[in-house]
Formats: C-alpha cells, sequence, structure tokens
C-alpha cells in the first residue's frame, strides 16, 4: 500500500492529500530515510512523522485496505 493512503486509512493523517503534501515536504521518513508518497509500507516499518517542532515514531503492524475507525489502532503502534 502506498504511503499517503495507508496514513490516511490508519488515521494517522486526516486527508490523503494532507498525507501526500507532508511527504512532499520531506516531513515524512520510512526506515530512517525521506519517503514520496508512493512509496510502499510493509509491517516493521518504522515511519517518523514532523509536526512543526513534534516527531511523532510509530511501527506499522499491520496494512489493510479497509479499516473501520474501531480498529485503526490495530494498525500501528506508537514508539517512544
Amino acid at each position: 500500500m502506498r504511503l499517503d493512503k495507508y496514513l490516511k486509512v490508519s488515521r494517522v493523517i486526516k486527508r490523503r492529500t494532507v498525507a501526500n503534501e507532508a511527504c512532499d515536504a520531506g516531513r515524512v521518513t520510512i526506515n530512517g530515510k525521506v519517503a514520496k508518497a508512493s512509496v510502499d509500507v510493509n509491517p516493521g516499518d518504522v515511519i517518523a512523522i514532523r509536526f512543526g517542532d513534534k516527531v511523532t515514531k510509530l511501527q506499522v503492524v499491520q496494512v489493510k485496505e479497509v479499516v473501520r475507525k474501531e480498529e485503526t489502532t490495530e494498525m500501528f503502534r506508537l514508539i517512544d
């Protein structure tokens, strides 16, 4: 699954266009490398997103095309 779609489906970022813009601006990394929106996301990948001064790190647990709102927290695990 594409990175921008994963961020939207998992509800880390609310809209896919916003996720796409964050990737284009270089604010999203996968496994320590700056990632474009079209990069494939796999279980075990570590995604870091910069929101202003704050950096949110999460590890991909599972990738699903369709997820109910209650199940989105099962798709990733926050890393401190």
